[in-house]
């Protein structure tokens, strides 16, 4: 029998990223209590969402609104690398990227997890951004994920592929 096997990823749906701040954009521009403080949020290139607002207090709330709709849609807020509000003239301003992929020593430290930690006879082996995990018993793949579920990195984790 062939070993069974998933990957272990962390991606972005850039579909409900741009449906969440579509919807944060127009609660923004609704919302009484941001009338006149030039809210706004938007993309600044692909990987790059910016909030602008005339009070500091106002850009972490249009940051709080975004967050909620991500929640909503099941996103991971491990995606957000906001930074610091910073003033631009009048204007407070916050840039958030968004994160994707897992870097080598995240994936070094997941696998050294499963090693340790996992079931007997679970491989992990590193294939660029992603971790490739296997074995004969699918019992130990779903074990595996408990595991890795269970650890709390600072990105986001997600399971494709299983076979």
């Amino acid at each position: 029998m062939a070993d069974s096997s998933f990957d272990i990823v962390s991606k972005i749906d850039r579909q409900e990223v741009d449906n969440a701040l579509g919807q944060a954009a127009r609660e923004v521009a609704t919302r009484f209590d941001f009338k006149g403080t030039g809210a706004k949020i938007e993309w600044k290139g692909e990987e790059v969402i910016e909030i602008e607002a005339s009070a500091d207090d106002r850009a972490n709330a249009v940051l709080d609104v975004f967050k909620g709709k991500l929640i909503k849609r099941n996103l991971s807020l491990k995606i957000l690398d906001a930074g610091e509000v910073r003033q631009s003239g009048q204007v407070s301003k916050i840039t958030i990227s968004l994160k994707e992929g897992i870097t080598s020593e995240d994936a070094k430290k997941i696998s050294k997890l499963i090693r340790d930690e996992g079931p007997k006879g679970v491989k992990a082996q590193i294939q660029g951004d992603e971790l490739r995990v296997s074995s004969k018993k699918r019992d130990d793949l779903q074990a595996v994920q408990q595991l890795v579920k269970e650890q709390d990195y600072d990105f986001a984790v997600q399971f494709t592929n299983y076979r």
